[in-house]
């Protein structure tokens, strides 16, 4: 029997886009031969609804599309299609329905609901309680739902399903040829190897192939790499679809022979995954343009190369705004990016702009007996209106341009508060924001070793600024060292307090760390979680995002 592996990139709400998706990937399926179509999950909705699934009306007409698809489009194939569906009392399941010859044949409701990181599905979904096999010409294919399948155990939650009932072993006693998973599974570094051995366990256990099948593409903060597959009760892949892109593979589980997918270093993971996520964010929410500051720093280069990346030259403009402690290097490293990338770039000089707000905020600091803007250093405020004047100049040409403005941070600093509110953190989008410092390094050397590959026509990242010390050039000879420690010692500290939520005690423990050192960057952490609620919408790679999965009060004491 042929099956079809159908990824698509769905947009979350437009219902008619992703009808005519799902409608056009099953008449290629039927095409190519294929008896049955398998759809991630929630397509003609789009993965993650959120609270649209509360709107009255969403829900009913996400059910009669998929219902207008099912009695329209699957004459001849089997198709299986992620909707959401009403139930009784405004209930809602997370459902798969299954058409045949334009006609239903059964449905299946997701029965575990994540609700942890960036999941909240118990907040919507009622789970389903039944165990659903369906035939297609002789094979019995049974159906799960994405967390029916990973049961927390792809993201270290696997304790969450320990009382619950396991819909794989309910699906083993019924007997099946073929499992079939539809899926909406975010991107992280490193999840899909755990993916690919869950996968495997359950093809093992089952001794039937395990078909999954996973929605591609960005929306809002979370980018789905797609890389739909088939995996044997051996272990062995039969198929796999592209990773980040939309992708059709059909797959004759009689005659196909196990493949070796390849292997993908994690700089060039990140550099896709950004790269669409970028995309899709501005073309989903319908901007054209992007514009960012160009400081001739590392973090502002890698931002600028992967919206060059996303978008095309043509509709990346950037801007360089010496103020009065900028190196010239800061300029001429931003033009010489600019001109790899073959991006405009303009500049902007702040020095009248700074020197104006100097003379209104030094007579109101009189007023209040406080010194002068850079009577004493170093100077918060003094640093920090640099960069407030940027980030307004840059919202200017945001307006007038109508180009959405990307912010440029990047885990590390967007960790400590190394950033400025209403400055450097303006935009609309957090391009690195769950980059680390070091990963930025070794993705910008990535990019220029392999800028061919990546669609450039030669490295894009000048070397000067690789080789440079980093530096907010926001005072006299400043470094970022003069404030954090080495960023190989900073990324190890966030990675375990962020990601690993470790105490200070326990960092100190097992890496032998300072303890002040240690003490001193975790309270920052947590102190600067007001500055992280108030930043743009950020892409999420790690497994702890600063966003919608990490909900860590602002207003505490608690000294980890």
């Amino acid at each position: 029997m042929k099956i079809a592996l159908a990824q698509i990139n769905p947009t979350v709400g437009d219902l008619p886009a992703n009808t005519d998706k799902v409608t056009r990937a099953i008449a290629h399926a039927r095409d190519a031969g294929a008896s049955l179509v398998i759809l991630p999950e929630l397509c003609v909705c789009g993965y993650p609804p959120r609270d649209l699934l509360t709107i009255e009306g969403f829900v009913d007409r996400c059910a009669a599309a998929a219902k207008q698809i099912g009695e329209s489009a699957t004459h001849g194939i089997t198709a299986v299609i992620g909707t959401p569906v009403p139930l009784e009392h405004g209930a809602i399941a997370n459902s798969l329905v299954v058409y045949r010859n334009n006609t239903l044949v059964d449905h299946y409701d997701k029965r575990l609901l994540p609700t942890y990181d960036v999941f909240d599905e118990d907040r919507y979904f009622e789970p389903g309680d039944r165990t659903v096999v369906i035939e297609v010409e002789g094979c019995r294919v049974g159906l799960a739902i994405c967390e029916d399948l990973w049961r927390g155990e792809d993201a270290g939650f696997a304790a969450r399903y320990a009382d619950a009932p396991d819909p794989m072993a309910e699906l083993a006693k019924s007997g099946v040829d073929l499992l079939a998973v539809p899926s909406a599974s975010p991107f992280v570094l490193g999840k899909h190897a755990r993916h690919r051995a869950i996968l495997a366990k359950h093809a093992a256990a089952l001794g039937t192939p395990v078909a999954s099948v996973n929605q591609c593409g960005g929306n809002d903060d979370l980018i789905f790499d797609g890389r739909s597959c088939v995996i044997t009760p051996e272990g062995h892949t039969l198929a796999e679809c592209a990773d980040f892109e939309e992708d059709l593979v059909i797959v004759d589980l009689d005659a196909a022979k196990p493949i070796e997918p390849p292997s993908i270093p994690d700089e060039r993971l990140v550099i896709d995954a950004l790269t669409v996520g970028v995309r899709d964010y501005l073309t989903k929410c319908g901007f054209r343009k992007a514009c960012l500051g160009l400081s001739g720093g590392i973090d502002s280069a890698l931002t600028a190369a992967i919206a060059v990346r996303a978008l095309g030259p043509d509709a990346v403009l950037g801007a360089t705004m010496p103020g009065p402690f900028s190196s010239e290097g800061s300029v001429t490293d931003a033009y010489d990016l600019a001109d790899r990338l073959g991006m405009r770039c303009i500049t902007m000089p702040i020095a009248a702009g700074f020197d104006a707000h100097k003379q209104i905020l030094d007579e109101a600091f009189a007023t209040i007996d406080q010194p002068k803007i850079g009577q004493k250093l170093p100077d918060l405020a003094q640093e920090n209106l640099q960069s407030r004047i940027r980030g307004a100049l840059m919202m200017g040409i945001s307006n007038r341009t109508g180009a959405l403005l990307l912010t440029t941070g990047n885990k590390s600093e967007v960790a400590v508060g190394y950033c400025t509110l209403y400055g450097d953190m303006n935009g609309g989008l957090a391009v690195i924001s769950d980059v680390p410092k070091t990963l930025v390094y070794r993705v910008c050397r990535y990019m220029n070793d392999h800028h061919a590959d990546l669609g450039f026509d030669r490295p894009p990242i000048p070397e000067s600024t690789i080789t440079k010390p980093p530096s907010a050039e926001l005072a006299p000879g400043q470094l970022d060292t003069d404030s954090l420690p080495p960023y190989e010692i900073l990324d190890d500290l966030v990675e375990r307090h962020v990601e690993h939520r470790q105490s200070s005690a326990r960092i100190i423990e097992e890496t032998g760390h300072d303890p002040d050192l240690v003490k001193r960057i975790c309270r920052q952490i947590d102190l600067n979680e007001y500055k992280r609620r108030q930043y743009a919408v950020g892409l999420k790679i790690t497994h702890v995002a600063f966003g919608p999965g990490r909900r860590m009060p602002i207003a505490q004491r608690w000294v980890r």
